[in-house]
C-alpha cells in the first residue's frame, strides 16, 4: 500500500470516528456541576461548548451570588440560590441541593467539576447508574486555602481517598497531576489543558480608553498565593510602566488597602470581574503577562494556569514562577522568561528588563507559533478521545 492511500485511510478514519463520536453524544444530555458562578470559568465554558457542538444537550449547574454577572451561553444554565457562602456549611448545602437536582434532572451523563461537586455527582451517579467523568481542574487537597488548616485538609483528602478510586472516567489540567493521581489511587487519569480558543470572539472593554499606554498584566483570581503581594511592591522600584490587575477574589480589598499605603494608586489599576470576552481585548493591549505563583503546596507548585495560554494568545511575553510545569512551555515554546528571586527589586527589575529586551522580537514570533498550537480547537481532541471511549 502506497503513502498516499495510506493517508486517504487514515483521514478517513479520523472523520468517521468524529463522526461517530457526534451521532453518539447526539441528544445525550450531560449536565456538568461547579462551585462558583459560571461566569468566569472559561475551562467548563469551553467543554460544555465542545460537548453542545457534538450533538450533547448540555446544563452547567453553579451557584447564583449577589454579583455575580448576567449569562448569555448557548447551552443551558442553572444557578442555585444558597444560604451560605463559604465554609462547610456552603459545601454541604451545595452537594445536597445538588444532589436533590441530580437525582430528578434528565441526565445520560454525570461530570463532576472538581472534589468539591464530587459526593453529590458520585451518589446520584451510584443511585442512578449513570456514568460519571471526573474533571480535577487542580490538585484539589493541596489548594493554598488548605495550608495551615490540618482538620479541613483532611476531611477532603478522606472525601478524595473514598471516591476516586472508584471513577471510570477521569482528566486534569496536566501531566504532572495526572501521574499523583495515579500513583495514589491507580487510576487512569487523561490530561485536558486549559487552552483557550484561537478564534474566540472578543467584545470591547466599556472603559477601554482608560488604559494605561504601557502596563503589565495580571489576571485571574486575587486569592492566597497568587504573588499579588509580591508584584505590587515591586511597582516601588518601577517607574516607567503601570499594572492592571484583572479579577477579584479574597484578597481584593487588603490588596487595594496595600496600594494605598504604598502610595500606588495611580501606578495600580484593579478591573473588576468581567466576562473572559472583554478580558482578552486588555490582555492584547498589555505588554507583559505576569503569573507568579508562590509554592504554597503541590497544586500551586505543578499548576497550569489558565492564564499563562491566555497571554500566549494575546500574543504578549510572560514572566512565570520556576515551577515545572509553567518552566516547561516557556522554554519548550520561548514565549518569556521564568523568575527565581521573591524579592520585590528584583522583579521590579525583570520585569523592565524584559519591556527592553531586544529579545521581544524573538518571543512575538515565537508567541504566534505557540497560538497556533496551544489553543482549545487542538485540545479538545483529547476531551473528546474520552467521550468516545465513554460511549
Amino acid at each position: 500500500m502506497n503513502c498516499t492511500i495510506l493517508l486517504e485511510r487514515t483521514i478517513e478514519n479520523v472523520i468517521f470516528g468524529l463522526t461517530k463520536l457526534r451521532y453518539s453524544l447526539l441528544m445525550k444530555r450531560i449536565i456538568l456541576s461547579v462551585t462558583n458562578d459560571l461566569a468566569t470559568d472559561q475551562r467548563v465554558h469551553r467543554i460544555a461548548t465542545t460537548l453542545m457542538q457534538n450533538g450533547a444537550k448540555v446544563t452547567l449547574v453553579g451557584r447564583l451570588l449577589p454579583k455575580s454577572l448576567l449569562l448569555q451561553r448557548n447551552y443551558g444554565t442553572y444557578r442555585m440560590w444558597l444560604l451560605f457562602r463559604k465554609g462547610p456549611l456552603f459545601y454541604a448545602e451545595y452537594n445536597v441541593r445538588l444532589f436533590f437536582y441530580l437525582l430528578f434532572a434528565k441526565v445520560d451523563i454525570l461530570v463532576s467539576n472538581d472534589l468539591d461537586t464530587l459526593t453529590a455527582n458520585y451518589l446520584a451517579s451510584f443511585i442512578r447508574k449513570k456514568p460519571l467523568v471526573y474533571d480535577a481542574h487542580e490538585y484539589f487537597t493541596e489548594v493554598p486555602e488548605l495550608v495551615g488548616r490540618p482538620f479541613t485538609k483532611n476531611v477532603w483528602k478522606k472525601i478524595e481517598q473514598i471516591l476516586l478510586h472508584k471513577i471510570k472516567y477521569s482528566y486534569t489540567v496536566c501531566e504532572s497531576i495526572a501521574g499523583i493521581y495515579h500513583k495514589m489511587y491507580g487510576i487512569d487519569m487523561r490530561v485536558v489543558r486549559n487552552l483557550p480558543l484561537r478564534s474566540i470572539k472578543t467584545t470591547p472593554y466599556v472603559t477601554d480608553s482608560h488604559l494605561p499606554k504601557d502596563f503589565v498584566i495580571y489576571q485571574g483570581s486575587l486569592n492566597l498565593g497568587r504573588g499579588l503581594e509580591l508584584l505590587i511592591d515591586s511597582f516601588q522600584f518601577i517607574s516607567n510602566l503601570k499594572c492592571v490587575i484583572a479579577g477579584n477574589g479574597d484578597l481584593q480589598a487588603i490588596l487595594q488597602r496595600r496600594v494605598i499605603a504604598k502610595n500606588l494608586e495611580d501606578r495600580i489599576i484593579f478591573i473588576r470581574k468581567i466576562p473572559f470576552e472583554q478580558l482578552k481585548t486588555i490582555t492584547q493591549k498589555a505588554i507583559l503577562g505576569i503569573s507568579i505563583e508562590e509554592n504554597l503546596g503541590l497544586n500551586y507548585y505543578y499548576a497550569l494556569p489558565n492564564k499563562l495560554f491566555d497571554y500566549i494568545q494575546a500574543g504578549i511575553p510572560v514572566l512565570v514562577s520556576d515551577f515545572p510545569e509553567m518552566s516547561k512551555i516557556v522554554h519548550h515554546y520561548g514565549v518569556g522568561e521564568v523568575f527565581v528571586s521573591r524579592q520585590a527589586e528584583d522583579l521590579a527589575l525583570q520585569i523592565e528588563s524584559m519591556v527592553n529586551k531586544g529579545q521581544r522580537k524573538i518571543w512575538e514570533q515565537n508567541l504566534a507559533i505557540a497560538a497556533e498550537e496551544l489553543c482549545w480547537e487542538n485540545e479538545e481532541k483529547e476531551l473528546l478521545k474520552i467521550y468516545e471511549k465513554l460511549l
